[in-house]
């Protein structure tokens, strides 16, 4: 069976592509060239999508031994990931573009050239498992065996096609089995560092890239209370998200926190940390996995960012692409643009993007 292998570049879908090979399938490694030096303006050369992982990706395809294919992407990342990104921050929201990346790219772009490619499956890095349920003749999305490195989080938009021919070998191993093996076969890359920050916000400072994407500078503002009443200056509504503390500069003589960010007025409300608090999330763009609609009311747990961590919930879908859950106790910072994921135990049952 031919299987096209996504490598980032990195020691997880290093692993990946040599475990596929150990288990007899006729591989085809690939990586996505994202971006260029230039539209990023900084030092990429280490980040996934960059042109050095490419190489780095084709060095590990060499010691396999197989085919590797580097996928020029940059007009579609741009498109799909780069722009909704600066949109939501626009819009007062904070987004997650991991998933949008997944959604649109790996899982979009990279099963067309599975499929030119006369390959079966896609296989990648991620810390996920798959499964088949024989009752409901759905296909799973289930977390990692070891919970700490788990990504189905950042996976939850995938379809039922998706699933039956995503292939996830690291979903049962560790992060040191991983890179043990890589040690082993002597991989270039084995002692590789995982990347934190976006791909292609190398530097952590995403204002200071979207003010070079839009080539403008966002003007500072108001900092206000509930009220109204003017707190202080802000230096522009994108550097905040809900939560935030540190960096405000206002002297309250307690701690204040961002509450809302109203982007129309270009105000940032500041408030108490009891006002962060929250049970009800509302979401839309749904993605539904382990059913193919909520029927009825559904004890689960859900998580509302990727290191939150899950809380026991009652779960609703009140339209066609909208599910409301309901926390059994308030969680602090519930964030619109960011995800809801909703478990059933190990399996997901699906998500939205928080509205």
């Amino acid at each position: 069976m031919k299987a096209l292998i996504a490598m980032s570049g990195g020691v997880d879908s290093s692993v990946t592509a040599q475990i596929m090979s150990r288990e007899g399938y006729e591989c085809v490694g690939c990586t996505m060239h994202l971006f260029n030096d230039d539209m990023i303006g900084k030092d990429i050369s280490d980040k996934c999508g960059s042109s050095e992982n490419a190489l780095d990706a084709k060095s590990v395809t060499d010691s396999i031994g197989i085919e590797h294919y580097t996928f020029h992407y940059e007009q579609q990342f741009k498109n799909a990931v780069i722009e909704p990104f600066v949109k939501t921050y626009e819009q007062g929201y904070t987004p997650n573009p991991c998933i949008e990346c997944n959604r649109c790219m790996k899982f979009g772009y990279l099963f067309e050239e599975m499929k030119k490619l006369g390959c079966a499956c896609l296989a990648t890095g991620h810390y996920a498992r798959t499964a088949y349920d024989e009752s409901t003749g759905r296909y799973l999305l289930k977390k990692a065996l070891d919970e700490t490195k788990d990504q189905s989080y950042v996976l939850y938009t995938l379809t039922q096609y998706q699933l039956e021919h995503v292939r996830f070998p690291l979903g049962n191993m560790t992060k040191e089995s991983t890179r043990r093996i890589a040690l082993e076969k002597g991989f270039a890359n084995a002692n590789k560092s995982d990347s934190q920050d976006i791909c292609f916000v190398p530097d952590g400072d995403y204002v200071a890239f979207m003010e070079r994407y839009r080539d403008k500078h966002y003007p500072e503002g108001d900092f206000v209370d509930r009220n109204g009443k003017v707190l202080g200056r802000h230096k522009g509504y994108v550097h905040y998200t809900i939560g935030q503390r540190k960096g405000l500069g206002v002297a309250a003589g307690h701690p204040i926190f961002v509450v809302d960010i109203d982007p129309v007025n270009n105000r940032v409300i500041l408030g108490e940390n009891e006002e962060l608090f929250g049970r009800e999330v509302v979401a839309n763009n749904i993605n539904l996995i382990s059913v193919p609609r909520i029927e009825k009311d559904m004890r689960v747990k859900a998580k509302i960012r990727y290191r939150h961590k899950e809380q026991p919930a009652m779960v609703t879908q009140i339209g066609d692409d909208t599910i409301r859950v309901v926390f059994d106790e308030p969680q602090r910072a519930i964030t619109k643009g960011q995800a809801v994921v909703v478990y059933d135990g190990d399996v997901v049952v699906g998500g939205g993007t928080i509205c």
